[in-house]
């Protein structure tokens, strides 16, 4: 069974490895995040065993057999199975009512859409998700890559700006003046998951960082000021 074992970081479930859930799986594991992924393919999931030890072969997505993952440990679940509606309907009631703070759900058109958001869950549309994506790397110079898991829920692949070398992450208050909270530092083939107040920028770092996309564009101005 998942459970979480950084009191101060984000644990995320995701339910569904198709080519949306394991691109979100990779992208979530290179930031550093704590991941649980659950899925029907014996394949896919043994793939991404090289990513976490927690991957999980699933078979049926009912109450006890989710809670028996230990997907109600984490902050954030996904449901990534949005070509499957009545499963992705039931999965995200499941969720919702497993007690996870916050779910998101893949949605493949307006209406179902609409019964996932009446059920508790915040929901996302590929295909013009992406489209924004691609639009906040163009606009914001300082943004390598971008990927929004809900309307306040963003991470982002930040280019560390040349205003923030020899500076502390204390100093420059990510938090404070763009909320926006630094999940892990890369620097070449070194990531650092655990910040300290008084680590200080180093030229060729790169900012893993979860926050709104105000926050994001916000910190962007200020960096190309």
């Amino acid at each position: 069974m998942f459970g979480k074992r950084k009191k101060n970081t984000t644990a995320y479930g995701i339910v569904g490895l198709g080519r949306f859930g394991e691109a979100l799986a990779r992208e979530l594991a290179k930031s550093g995040a704590e991941l649980l992924v659950i899925d029907r393919d014996e394949e896919r999931v043994r793939e991404m065993r090289e990513l976490t030890e927690n991957a999980l072969v699933v078979n049926t997505l009912d109450k006890k057999t989710l809670a028996e993952t230990g997907i109600q440990n984490c902050d954030i679940a996904i449901v990534c199975i949005g070509e499957h509606m009545e499963s992705s309907i039931l999965t995200t009631l499941n969720l919702v009512s497993l007690g996870i703070p916050s779910v998101i759900s893949k949605a493949t058109s307006p209406e179902h859409g609409e019964i996932l958001t009446r059920l508790g869950a915040e929901v996302v549309y590929p295909e013009r998700d992406m489209a924004e994506r691609l639009a906040n790397r163009l606009v914001n110079n300082s943004v390598l890559d971008f990927i929004q898991l809900s309307e306040k829920i963003n991470i982002s692949k930040l280019l560390t700006p040349d205003a923030l070398i020899g500076r502390t992450v204390q100093e420059v208050g990510l938090r404070s003046n763009f909320n926006l909270n630094i999940i892990a530092i890369q620097n070449g083939a070194d990531v650092l998951e655990h910040v300290v107040p008084t680590y200080r920028f180093q030229t060729g770092d790169i900012l893993i960082v979860s926050g709104n996309k105000e926050g994001i564009q916000r910190f962007s101005e200020w960096a190309n000021r």
